[in-house]
C-alpha cells in the first residue's frame, strides 16, 4: 500500500536522503504516541531491532505524573526501562512531517522480553489471539469526532482554554459549504493519512459548530487501533501546522454536543467468510452474532471504563445529543448504545456508540471483544430489540454515568479479570481511581463562579 514502507524500502529512502528521521513510538495508557525521533541512519543500522524507554510511560496520568501505587513500577523499584520493539509491519511515511517515517512499537519487559501485559497493544493482542484460537478474526472501524478551533494550541493555553472560537458558527452536520471553509485542515488531513497508508473514506461536518468527523476503511482490529492513534496524532499535528487547534475531549463545552468514537465490529473466518451473517435471519444476524451481542450487553457496565476513561467522558452522556444513555440494542437506531448496521447484508455488524473520542482504542476494542467472546463461549441469549426512543425508555439498562461507578464495576468484573488478567484490571482500576481523586480535590471555575461572592 502506498505510504507503507518495508524495511528495505526504508533503508533505500534513507540512503538517498529522502528520509532522515524515524519516529519509534509506543502507545501509552491514554492512547498517545510516546517515543523517540531517531536519526534515520542509526535506526536502519541497529535501532530497528529494539530501543528503550522509562517504564513510567505505562503508569502515568494525563499530565504524565509519576503516580504512586502501581504494582508494575514505582520509585521504590527505580523506574527502570521497558524495551520498545518496533513492529516493522506498521512502518510508514509521515507526509505532513518532512523526511519522516513512523513505526509503532510493542512494549516488552527489559529482562524477559515478554510483552508488558498492561500495555495497550498487548491488551488487544491477547483478545485477538483468543479469537484466532477459535478460528475467528475480528474486524473493526472507529469513527472519530473532534472539534476544530480558530485559535492555535498556544493561543488556547494563553486564554486558559476559555472563550474559544470553533471554526463554524453553526451546526455543520453534513454541511458542504461550511466544511469548504475548513478544507485547509481537513483536506491536508485526508491526503496526509492516505499518504501514510491509511485508507480514508471521507470527512464530514458533525452535529455542532466546529465539529468534524473522519472515517477510514474497516480493518482487522489491531490495524484499526494502530490507525486510530495515528489519525488522532495526525489531526493534532496538521491542525497545529495550520494555526488551528483540534480537541478530542468527549465534551469540550456544556453547551455543545460531545465527540464520540463509535466502534463497528464483526467477526470473520480465516477464509474470509462473514460469521455475523445469516441470510435466513430477519436482520441477517447469525446465532454467533447474537451470542456476541448478548455478551456486549451482559457486560456493558463492566466495560464502560474502557470506553469512557476520564471524568469528562461522562459529561457526554446526555439525552437528545446522539450520545447514548442506555446500553441496549436496536436496528439502525441512534438513540441506542448498541446499533445494528448493514442488516440483511454480509456487512451486518454491531456499532458500539458508548465510547467517546477520548478513549484508548486498544483498550476499548479489547474490552468489547472480551465481552463478545464471553457471549459466544457461554452461548448467551440476546435480549429482545429495543424499539423507539431509548432516551425515554423506562426500566432498561443504563450506561454508568460517573467514572467512580465505572471504576467500581471494572474492579468487580470477573469476566474482564479472567479475559485480561487480574494485574491488568487492577492497573487500570488504579488509573481510574487516581483520575477520580485528582478531580475530587480540584476547585473548578464553576465552583468559583457560583460561590465566590454568594456562598
Amino acid at each position: 500500500m502506498a505510504g507503507k514502507l518495508t524495511f528495505d524500502e526504508l533503508r533505500q529512502a534513507v540512503a538517498t536522503g529522502e528520509i532522515d528521521t524515524v519516529i519509534a513510538a509506543q502507545v501509552d495508557m491514554q492512547g498517545r504516541l510516546m517515543g523517540k525521533r531517531f536519526q534515520a541512519e542509526y535506526f536502519v543500522e541497529s535501532a530497528w531491532e529494539e530501543t528503550h524507554s522509562c517504564n513510567y510511560l505505562q503508569a502515568t496520568d494525563m499530565e504524565m505524573s509519576t503516580v504512586d501505587g502501581y504494582k508494575a513500577t514505582s520509585w521504590s523499584s527505580g523506574y527502570g526501562d521497558y524495551t520498545m520493539k518496533p513492529d516493522l509491519s506498521t512502518m510508514r511515511r509521515v507526509p505532513w512531517l518532512e523526511g519522516t517515517a513512523l513505526v509503532l512499537c510493542d512494549v516488552e519487559d527489559h529482562s524477559t522480553h515478554e510483552a508488558v501485559a498492561h500495555s495497550p497493544r498487548a491488551v488487544l493482542k491477547r483478545q485477538i489471539a483468543r479469537l484466532e484460537a477459535m478460528g475467528m478474526k475480528p474486524f473493526m472501524a472507529s469513527e472519530l469526532e473532534f472539534f476544530l478551533f480558530k485559535e492555535s494550541y498556544e493561543q488556547a493555553q494563553a486564554q486558559a482554554h476559555n472563550n474559544l472560537s470553533p471554526v463554524s458558527a453553526y451546526n455543520e452536520d453534513y454541511h458542504i459549504f461550511q466544511t469548504t471553509k475548513e478544507e485547509v485542515v481537513m483536506r491536508a488531513l485526508r491526503n496526509g493519512l492516505q499518504g501514510a497508508g491509511i485508507t480514508v473514506e471521507n470527512s464530514k461536518g458533525e452535529a455542532d459548530a466546529g465539529q468534524e468527523e473522519i472515517n477510514v476503511r474497516y480493518s482487522d482490529a489491531l490495524t484499526m487501533a494502530d490507525n486510530h492513534v495515528i489519525i488522532k496524532n495526525a489531526t493534532k499535528e496538521i491542525a497545529w501546522q495550520k494555526g488551528y487547534a483540534a480537541s478530542f475531549m468527549a465534551k469540550w463545552s456544556d453547551r455543545a454536543a460531545g465527540s464520540s468514537s463509535h466502534i463497528h465490529q464483526s467477526l470473520w473466518s480465516g477464509s474470509g467468510e462473514p460469521l455475523f451473517y445469516d441470510a435466513d435471519d430477519r436482520y441477517g444476524m447469525s446465532k454467533l452474532m447474537k451470542h456476541y451481542m448478548a455478551g456486549l450487553l451482559t457486560h456493558a457496565s463492566d466495560i464502560t471504563y474502557f470506553l469512557a476513561p476520564n471524568i469528562n467522558s461522562y459529561k457526554r452522556f446526555a439525552e437528545g445529543t446522539f450520545a447514548p444513555t442506555k446500553a441496549i440494542w436496536s436496528k439502525d437506531n441512534r438513540t441506542a448504545g448498541y446499533r445494528v448496521c448493514g442488516d440483511r447484508t454480509k456487512a451486518v455488524r454491531v456499532e458500539c456508540r458508548v465510547g467517546g473520542a477520548d478513549l484508548n482504542p486498544y483498550l476499548a476494542m479489547a474490552a468489547l471483544l472480551a465481552a463478545g467472546i464471553d457471549g459466544i463461549e457461554r452461548e448467551l441469549t440476546l435480549e429482545d430489540e429495543f424499539v423507539g426512543d431509548a432516551y425515554g425508555g423506562g426500566d432498561i439498562r443504563e450506561v454508568p454515568n460517573t467514572l467512580r461507578s465505572a471504576a467500581r464495576l471494572l474492579d468487580r468484573s470477573s469476566m474482564l479479570r479472567s479475559a485480561m488478567g487480574d494485574d491488568v484490571v487492577e492497573h487500570y482500576v488504579h488509573a481510574a481511581n487516581f483520575e477520580q481523586s485528582e478531580y475530587d480535590r480540584a476547585v473548578t471555575d464553576w465552583e468559583r463562579r457560583r460561590g465566590f461572592e454568594r456562598s
